[in-house]
C-alpha cells in the first residue's frame, strides 16, 4: 500500500470519528450480548443492547479495532438506538454490500460512506464490518431472549 493510498484512506474524518465513539463500555444487565473478532488483523468489538418493544433502548460497545473499526464502531454507535434487530442486520448486509461496490446503507446509516475508499483494501472489510456486525447479533440475542421468557 503506497502512502497516497493510505492517506486517501485514513481520511481526516475517519480519524476524527475515532475519537468519538458513542456507546463505549459495558451495560449492567444486558438482554443481549455478542463479541465478533477479525482474525486478520486481531480488532475485536463487543456489543450489549436491551430492547424495549422490539426495538434497541440501550447500547454499549467495547471497541479494540483499528482506526477503520473505530470509525465504524462510531457511525454504528450513533445510528443503533431505536433500531430493530431486522434494521440491524439488514444495515450489516448493507454494509458488507457496499464494501463489495454496492450502494451506500440508507439512513440511518448513511454515515458509511466515509469508508467507500476501503473497498480497495479488502483486508479491511471485516474490522469495518465488526461494530455492526456484533449490534445485530447482540439485538438478535436480546430478541430471542425475550422471546424465550414470554
Amino acid at each position: 500500500m503506497s502512502d497516497q493510498d493510505l492517506m486517501k484512506l485514513y481520511s481526516g474524518k475517519i480519524l476524527e470519528l475515532t475519537t468519538r465513539i458513542p456507546h463505549l463500555g459495558t451495560l449492567p444487565a444486558p438482554e443481549g450480548e455478542a463479541k465478533r473478532r477479525s482474525p486478520l488483523c486481531g480488532s475485536s468489538v463487543k456489543a450489549g443492547v436491551v430492547l424495549r418493544d422490539g426495538r434497541v433502548a440501550e447500547f454499549a460497545q467495547e471497541v479494540r479495532a483499528c482506526a477503520l473499526g473505530q470509525a465504524a464502531a462510531a457511525i454504528t454507535g450513533a445510528a443503533v438506538l431505536g433500531r430493530t434487530p431486522a434494521e440491524l442486520r439488514s444495515a450489516s448486509g448493507a454494509l458488507a454490500a457496499m464494501l463489495e461496490g454496492g450502494p451506500v446503507p440508507p439512513a440511518p446509516f448513511e454515515g458509511f460512506e466515509v469508508l467507500t475508499p476501503a473497498r480497495e483494501f479488502k483486508n479491511r472489510h471485516a474490522s469495518i464490518r465488526l461494530a455492526l456486525e456484533a449490534a445485530a447479533e447482540a439485538a438478535e440475542a436480546a430478541l430471542t431472549a425475550q422471546t424465550a421468557g414470554s
